[in-house]
């Protein structure tokens, strides 16, 4: 059973918990800033808030650990309520992906302090290897959702961001056609196509993340 899931059952305790930090922080940063910018949509529907249960998408939730592939639940943002709507939108877009990039500093920050103040030494080795696994995860995971969700297909931030860059006319066109993006997208992502399309982008742009953000905080930190 373990070989026929993305995560060994060890994992998935380590992978629930970062998910459910890694999704309602990106949620709620999206929440906030649409908020600053003077829509209330997603605070009136219960959404500024980091708690997972007002974030988390069941169905999302479970093809995470059965496919490798999920979703939170879409923050609702009203464009209207913006007086620049296309340098909020921008802004609202990246607050997602950013959040995860934040996370996942953050995650190396409390993992090199921890190295550096001695604290794996002072607890029992199976505990210190559960906080290692964990960091892992919770940093790769979130690197993962901040190049993802740039990728420039509908429904993710990186369409979004385009779409509020383009010109009026070619945003006309753009969301005339926005279903068929996110049909192709899907095909991508849950088709072995993602071998020749996704995974390129993710085999360059993920350790080149990593490596950046390790290579600060050592530096910084030890």
């Amino acid at each position: 059973m373990e070989n026929l899931l993305p995560y060994s059952i060890q994992e998935i305790p380590y992978v629930f918990i970062a998910l459910a930090m890694a999704f309602s922080v990106h949620e709620f940063a999206h929440a906030y800033t649409a908020y600053k910018f003077g829509d209330a949509t997603a605070k009136n529907q219960g959404r500024l808030t980091l708690s997972p249960l007002a974030h988390l998408d069941l169905l999302g939730t479970l093809l995470i650990f059965i496919a490798g592939f999920g979703w939170a639940r879409p923050v609702p943002v009203n464009r209207h309520h913006f007086k620049n709507p296309r340098l909020a939108g921008i802004l609202v877009s990246l607050a997602g992906p950013f959040s995860n990039l934040m996370l996942a500093a953050l995650g190396f920050a409390v993992w090199y302090s921890m190295i550096r103040i001695g604290i794996l030494h002072m607890i029992p080795d199976w505990f210190a290897a559960g906080f290692q696994e964990f960091f892992q995860i919770f940093i790769g995971l979130n690197v993962v959702l901040f190049i993802f969700n740039l990728l420039p297909f509908p429904p993710l931030d990186g369409y979004r961001i385009i779409e509020d860059l383009a010109p009026s006319d070619v945003r006309v066109k753009l969301s005339q056609f926005e279903h068929y993006g996110a049909l192709i997208f899907l095909v991508l992502v849950l088709t072995p196509l993602d071998k020749y399309t996704i995974q390129p982008i993710f085999h360059v742009a993920i350790p080149f993340v990593m490596q950046m953000l390790n290579s600060f905080f050592s530096g910084l930190i030890m």
